[in-house]
């Protein structure tokens, strides 16, 4: 599995940058702890001291959050998780789709756990559509929430169209494997992989448990995340009457790109700008202490 050695799109490289991180020593001190929920265990950990503030990602583990959550540490209770699933958290049925619903209350349970405070939430990608169930289903949970590119394909007017390609990566990953599928949700996405490094520059060469890690997660994304997390339409009426503040947010340099398509669309529907982030769809994992800052802004600024 090449690809994932040397991802070629973000959601590889996103992957390949947590494993990365993963590698290094937390800049904060970081607590690790594990909650049962109804048909899995999760993975969470916790660091600096403040208000609480959940990050979450679909398919991204904490790890990949770990950068943005040292930025923002000095200020916040930050609370990172593994989706069930997915890095260290287990599930019990591993046939079963996983549903944005299904992970909203999980992210729910997290939180009551946590001691119940309403929380901050910035979720990325399918992290972001996570928050949006969450605010649906528990609006009471929630202060404020940033859904940061949230792909609701189904806000768009060629949803039709996008949802056979999203069917149709689904069917290449059942019958050719991971490779192409992903190859396909590249070009279906507008997402595309940085420069590779210059010469000289030193080659992160993965261990092989975290290229078994790597294939695990690309494989839970491809056969139980990707069509749940797309078929997904939030409940626009449901968010603009909840208590939650809920911001949009959208990558400076993603303009263009599906996810940033629907993050507009989002916006347009809820009546509310697209707060514009650092970076592209995976922002917070280049520039981690720029991206906490603008955050940091959003979620300290009047409602």
């Amino acid at each position: 599995m090449r690809l994932l050695v040397a991802p070629r799109c973000t959601v590889q490289r996103n992957l390949a940058a947590t494993y990365r991180r993963a590698a290094r020593v937390p800049d904060s001190p970081t607590a690790a702890d594990t909650l049962d929920v109804p048909g899995a265990r999760l993975y969470y950990e916790r660091r600096g001291a403040g208000p609480p503030l959940l990050l979450i990602g679909s398919p991204m583990d904490s790890t990949g959050f770990a950068g943005l959550a040292d930025a923002l540490a000095d200020r916040y209770t930050v609370v990172t998780y593994d989706p069930r699933g997915i890095g260290h958290s287990r599930r019990e049925d591993t046939d079963q789709d996983v549903t944005p619903e299904d992970q909203a209350d999980d992210v729910r349970r997290l939180i009551s756990a946590l001691g119940g405070e309403p929380a901050d939430v910035f979720g990325s990608s399918g992290g972001a559509v996570v928050g949006l169930a969450l605010v649906i289903a528990h609006p009471g949970q929630v202060r404020t929430l940033v859904a940061h590119e949230p792909p609701v394909i189904e806000l768009l007017p060629d949803r039709a169209e996008l949802r056979a390609q999203i069917r149709d990566i689904y069917d290449t990953y059942q019958a050719e494997g991971p490779d192409k599928a992903m190859a396909k949700f590249m070009a279906h996405t507008g997402l595309g992989g940085p420069p590779g490094p210059g010469a000289g520059a030193p080659r992160w060469e993965p261990s092989p448990e975290q290229i078994a890690a790597m294939r695990a997660t690309t494989g839970h994304f491809l056969a139980h995340l990707i069509r749940p997390t797309t078929e997904y339409r939030p409940d626009i009426p449901a968010l603009q009457a909840a208590p939650a503040r809920v911001v949009v947010a959208a990558g400076a340099t993603s303009k263009g790109q599906l996810a940033n398509r629907t993050a507009v669309a989002l916006a347009d529907q809820l009546g509310t700008p697209v707060v514009e982030f650092p970076g592209d769809h995976g922002g917070f994992l280049a520039s981690p202490e720029q991206f906490g800052h603008v955050l940091n802004q959003v979620l300290t600024q009047p409602a």
